[in-house]
């Protein structure tokens, strides 16, 4: 079960002006589920994106990469699940293009126009004739409405659709961001398999949007993991239509250009630790905070060790106060020059570990109580300067390994 997460409501879901989605059932790896969406976006519209880190790239990564670097004119997504197109040299990137190629001339575009994605297993043949039979229903479902449809659209093995949405007043006018995104497992976002869709109306000068999904990146979806597993089909794309009406955004530090950053932001993070929250087996979200680093690298090494560690993460699924574990994995962070005994560790409100020692006043049954709650927060000062940063994980349970067993069954 999702550790205090719910299904987004469509009601909540702000309409962007100039994005319509569509949903069909195209039955590319089973019959009778939504998998296949297409989004619709109005000329003008400018997009930018981040990708996998991982070089054995899915092969819609790759035509992504391609398109976005020769077109500044995107105007159609499309989302497959069930098959990632991963793993299938030539002939895969020949059906990804194919796939781009059918959509737009249904749509009386270019194909480098249209942005391929796909999701799902791995190293199997792209049924792109599937695809291309489901398209006519997609483009007819389209509608502004539909994000919460399309969150369903792009599950694999999610246990629930992904949304968020906010809207903040620019210019004296209101402004609208809402987003979808998918994942569950093989997450370690290095730009998980995960994949992200934000789009705004804000009017924003097209040479910042590339930074600003950097920059929503790197604090959302690059400060989560679930199993330590970088996807070889990692996407996340930033869209802005520029149908707001405000004066033009020309600077992220502006005023303006900070509320639609912090904005932007507030709904990465909530998709991001979404897929946390719905890890695979997960029973537990934990929250790493690393103060007192010397830069903030150097935090993310020692949050992201204690992450990662399977040690670590079966001790949180057990509700055992084993806290060694987690000092531990501060120390084979990479930190060539920690000193163990500046360190100060916290469970929640529980202050377990002070000077680098057991604190005098931990008691076992305090770290026991925050270890059974559903949420959990471990805060470790390095003691050496004031940089912090922050990762999101979850528990590792039995369930984790029953459901990758059985994945491709």
């Amino acid at each position: 079960m999702p550790v205090n997460l719910q299904a987004p409501r469509p009601e909540n879901l702000a309409p962007v002006a100039g994005v319509t989605l569509g949903i069909a059932e195209a039955g590319v790896r089973k019959a009778n589920r939504k998998d296949l969406v297409v989004v619709s976006l109005a000329a003008g519209s400018t997009v930018a994106g981040v990708f996998t880190q991982n070089r054995y790239c899915a092969a819609p990564v790759q035509v992504c990469r391609e398109h976005l670097a020769a077109s500044s004119a995107i105007r159609a997504i499309v989302v497959n699940t069930g098959n990632a197109n991963a793993g299938t040299g030539a002939d895969g990137l020949a059906r990804a293009r194919r796939t781009c190629a059918t959509l737009a001339a249904m749509m009386d575009l270019q194909p480098g126009q249209v942005l391929p994605f796909s999701t799902g297993v791995i190293m199997e043949t792209l049924p792109v004739e599937r695809i291309e039979a489901g398209m006519p229903a997609a483009l007819a479902d389209l509608a502004p409405t539909h994000w919460g449809r399309a969150a369903e659209g792009i599950m694999t093995t999610d246990t629930l659709p992904k949304a968020a949405s906010r809207q903040v007043q620019i210019g004296g006018k209101t402004v609208t961001i809402t987003g979808i995104s998918k994942g569950a497992g093989m997450i370690r976002p290095n730009m998980a398999t995960m994949l992200g869709f934000v789009a705004t109306d804000a009017v924003i000068a097209p040479e910042l949007v590339q930074p600003l999904v950097k920059a929503a990146a790197d604090a959302s979806f690059n400060r989560i993991t679930i199993d330590g597993d970088t996807s070889t089909n990692d996407s996340f794309l930033l869209i802005a239509t520029h149908q707001a009406g405000h004066a033009p955004i020309t600077a992220l530090d502006s005023a303006d250009g900070a509320a639609l950053q912090e904005a932007v932001l507030a709904v990465s993070r909530e998709l991001a630790q979404a897929i946390v929250r719905d890890g695979e087996g997960a029973t537990k979200f934990i929250s790493v905070q690393i103060d007192g680093g010397r830069t903030e690298d150097e935090c993310k090494l020692a949050a992201y060790a204690i992450a990662h560690s399977p040690l670590v993460k079966t001790a949180f699924f057990a509700s055992d106060p084993n806290l060694g574990r987690i000092l531990a994995a501060v120390g084979y962070a990479g930190i060539g020059d920690l000193d163990q005994n500046l360190i100060e560790m916290h469970l929640d409100d529980v202050h377990v570990v002070t000077q680098g020692g057991r604190h005098p006043a931990y008691r076992e049954e305090d770290g026991q109580r925050v270890m059974k709650q559903a949420e959990i927060t471990v805060r470790v000062n390095l003691g050496r300067g004031a940089a912090s940063a922050t990762v999101w994980t979850c528990d590792l349970s039995h369930d984790y390994v029953s459901i990758n067993a059985d994945y491709r069954s």
